[in-house]
């Protein structure tokens, strides 16, 4: 009588998990990052996007000042200052800063959306951020708080980044892949604003800037940076002209200010020219 061989089938290519974590099929992760997206907003209807950027460091000018006034009172019961607690509790006062523009982020965010929904025909256009917390966090805050559709682009970090609660849980998005995630901070994109933040948010910025300077998009698309007090102690933009390393020209690509009173007139107003014009629509379809 012949032995019977036993043995389990191995698993289909494309449900291979230890395949498909390979290095030989990285390409077939960078299509999943691109085909997904793609599929899932078609899907809800995603056409025109508004993207936030920011720090995820900061807070809400309610937690930021209760940090404060407690640091305050610790130091105060600890006595003599020392330059570390001096130190720290200049921290402490450039996070309430900060956590203005928490508060500024959220509330435009808000007035887009509820312009947004206001719109008829076929451009609307939908609050993005990168889905942690922050000034994303308040980004997609605002936009829930007008109860509209919200994008949060989450990406995978060795440390835990977890997904703010005010995205539309059919809009979270998980990146592995920084480039395909810049990818779709992009590619729908029709306006950009960028608020106080670090290396990631200076990443994502220039990035941006180079393509709109360099004419890659085949689109209009605002760009705000707001902020002045943070733009204009960071960076010194009229240096780089100076320096003969960007044009004169190139810093009218994006709009420098303080208040979300001018930076929702200029989106509006920036928006509706370019997309709900006739003439707008007009070039929209010859890109």
């Amino acid at each position: 009588m012949s032995e019977v061989n036993h043995f389990s089938e191995p698993p289909l290519a494309y449900l291979n998990t230890e395949f498909l974590k390979s290095s030989e099929a990285r390409i077939l992760r960078i299509l999943s990052e691109y085909l997904e997206p793609a599929s899932r907003l078609r899907h809800h209807r995603v056409r025109d996007t508004i993207v936030f950027f920011g720090s995820a460091r900061s807070v809400s000018p309610e937690i930021a000042a209760l940090r404060l006034e407690s640091l305050k009172q610790h130091l105060a019961e600890a006595g003599t200052p020392t330059p570390e607690s001096e130190a720290e509790q200049s921290r402490a006062e450039y996070a309430v800063k900060l956590a203005r523009y928490y508060a500024d982020a959220m509330e435009l965010a808000r007035r887009v959306t509820e312009w947004s929904k206001g719109l008829t025909g076929q451009h609307h256009f939908i609050v993005c951020s990168g889905g942690s917390g922050g000034m994303m966090e308040a980004a997609n805050r605002g936009a829930s708080l007008a109860r509209g559709k919200t994008i949060g682009l989450n990406i995978q970090l060795p440390f835990e980044q977890g997904v703010n609660p005010y995205v539309s849980r059919d809009l979270i998005f998980n990146f592995h892949y920084f480039f395909m995630r810049k990818f779709w901070f992009v590619y729908p994109a029709k306006a950009l604003v960028v608020f106080p933040g670090g290396f990631g948010t200076m990443d994502e910025m220039f990035e941006v800037l180079t393509l709109i300077q360099t004419k890659k998009p085949h689109k209009t698309m605002p760009v705000i940076l707001f902020g002045k007090a943070f733009w204009e102690d960071v960076i010194s933009f009229d240096a780089l002209v100076r320096w003969g390393v960007v044009s004169p020209h190139d810093l009218n690509i994006f709009h420098l200010t303080d208040s979300v009173d001018d930076a929702f007139t200029y989106l509006t107003s920036q928006l509706e020219e370019l997309y709900l014009t006739p003439k707008g629509l007009e070039e929209v379809k010859l890109t």
